[in-house]
């Protein structure tokens, strides 16, 4: 099995080793050592990076069942001997946001009776799940500044091993899932004794808890009869904030108001976007109505019917299916009305009440020749075609009259 130095220093990042096997993984070479300071995916912590050899390693993975850590190449390496270098901006910051996220779910078992269940440190934010279905924003404000107050003081923390047998007298926050010695990581007591915490764990952790620096709580997702609580420490925390505070200048900016007044001015701003949308849906429906006269006044009589078109620019369908509607409204009236300039051409064909034609054929007849599609009623029909010219639109439509008033011939 692999010596895992990480065990007794995770601030080591240089070390040297032999290759004991060479194998693939993945597609990629790999090697197994006889000693490493790469910390393997598990327990919801990613592996880390860096070089063996001057090769970068991608990932370190552990091999089941005999335990030995596999590191996955870029290449292969060209001795036995090697020295390794961690990635040590990647190792510090999983540091962090794991030892942020011990004290997070002692907090959470302590003041809140919720037990964690799972935990995942992502690439951008961590998220522990916790057994209870819902939490109060300001129950986690709550133990957010618990666990920051427990950061600030900078606190011990310290990782060994104990007996097994020695386990059921201890205090764990947890159970541990492994077999023979198990790796205890325990976050500094109080003044009887009492660790804040003490859990089973095999992950990188820092010394103090004053170099998480900041724990932020970002959000809460409700996921059935548990909550998951996403998180940030460190320097992800810092840039969060970065992030976030040029955003609200930026906006404030923008909006010419100070950043504190914001809520007011885009409650201000929604108002005045409602407004404009009922206007808007006003001066709509004044032109289909208006636009509907003039097509039902200006309708071309083929046989017994007479018959409106017009290819309108980029209206929208709901629109598009009330001018036709309103247009076959008219005693003897056919409408055929469609909307370019979209992604789309959208075709609609009504029938005035009695009048001897079927608009879904009409609808069909017209679609077809622009490799488009639809269905309807006797009375009324709408379908669309893929983006065509005004003028192959128009042809499409004309093509109709011009079948009905050859029939009539």
């Amino acid at each position: 099995m692999t010596d895992r130095l990480y065990y007794a220093d995770s601030y080591l990042t240089h070390f040297t080793a032999r290759v004991v096997e060479r194998l693939t993984w993945d597609g990629h070479p790999a090697v197994i050592l006889d000693r490493t300071a790469f910390y393997p995916t598990s327990g919801g912590q990613p592996s880390d990076w860096g070089y063996l050899g001057g090769v970068p390693v991608l990932g370190a993975e552990v091999r089941e069942p005999d335990g030995a850590i596999v590191h996955i190449l870029e290449a292969s390496l060209p001795d036995d001997e090697v020295t390794g270098e961690i990635d040590w901006p990647r190792r510090f910051d999983h540091m962090q946001q794991h030892t942020g996220q011990h004290l997070l779910s002692a907090a959470c078992e302590q003041w809140l009776d919720a037990d964690t269940v799972s935990f995942h440190l992502g690439a951008e934010v961590s998220t522990i799940d916790l057994n209870v279905p819902r939490l109060s924003r300001q129950a986690l404000e709550e133990v957010e500044e618990r666990v920051n107050k427990v950061i600030w003081e900078n606190w011990p923390v310290r990782a060994y091993f104990v007996r097994p047998e020695d386990v059921a007298t201890l205090p764990l926050r947890r159970p541990p899932q492994v077999e023979g010695p198990i790796r205890l990581v325990e976050v500094a007591g109080d003044e009887e004794g009492r660790p804040f915490d003490l859990n089973p764990c095999g992950g990188t952790h820092v010394a103090r808890t004053g170099e998480i620096g900041l724990l932020k709580v970002l959000r809460l997702d409700y996921r059935g009869q548990e909550t998951r609580v996403e998180f940030v420490c460190g320097g992800r925390a810092l840039r969060d904030y970065r992030l976030k505070n040029g955003m609200l200048q930026n906006l404030a900016a923008m909006l010419t108001v100070g950043y504190w007044e914001l809520p007011e001015a885009v409650g201000r701003l929604q108002d005045e976007v409602k407004e404009v949308r009922r206007e808007a849906r006003s001066l709509r429906e004044r032109l289909v109505e208006v636009e509907a006269a003039r097509l039902a006044e200006t309708a071309v009589s083929v046989g017994p019917l007479r018959v409106a078109r017009a290819v309108e620019e980029n209206w929208d369908p709901a629109d598009l299916r009330a001018l036709a509607q309103k247009v076959a409204a008219h005693p003897g009236t056919v409408a055929l009305v469609a909307s370019v300039g979209g992604e789309r051409v959208h075709l609609c064909v009504a029938c005035a009440e009695g009048v001897p034609a079927d608009a879904t054929a009409l609808l069909r007849a017209i679609a077809e020749p622009l490799g488009g599609k639809g269905g309807g009623q006797a009375r009324f029909a709408q379908g669309s075609a893929p983006a065509a010219p005004r003028q192959r639109v128009e042809e499409a439509i004309r093509g109709i009259h011009e079948g009905h008033e050859e029939h009539e011939e």
